[in-house]
């Protein structure tokens, strides 16, 4: 399984962006899907997370209400759409997923997850 991410960039302070994540696998419509970022010093953090049919999401307190995530089975994308931006927001996002889950699942670690991409540089200005 192949993830890439894209949609990275420069923005001010209080704009948007919509990063994608284009993944290989022919049960994309399975997978969980994440999303993660990675400031500069510090640790990886989860941002948010989608079910395999878009039913159930999961976001970090510091982006909800201002991030979403959705994904379109028939093109094998998931998205996350960033509002309202902070310098704080500023990280490499990746996207991630795990190809086969039942029962008790943890979309918010990062040790769950079993491909990731490449990451999407996010730089927003003061």
């Amino acid at each position: 399984v192949q993830l890439q991410a894209s949609g990275g960039g420069l923005v001010q302070a209080g704009g948007s962006l919509r990063l994608s994540c284009a993944t290989s696998g022919r049960t994309f419509s399975t997978y969980f899907m994440g999303w993660f970022r990675q400031a500069p010093g510090k640790e990886r953090e989860f941002v948010a997370g989608i079910n395999w049919s878009g039913g159930a999401t999961y976001y970090a307190d510091s982006v909800k209400g201002r991030f979403t995530i959705s994904r379109d089975n028939a093109r094998n994308t998931v998205y996350l759409q960033m509002n309202s931006l902070k310098p704080e927001d500023t990280a490499v996002y990746y996207c991630a997923t795990r190809t086969y889950y039942s029962g008790t699942y943890y979309p918010k670690e990062s040790s769950w997850y079993e491909y990731w991409g490449q990451g999407t540089q996010v730089t927003v200005s003061s």
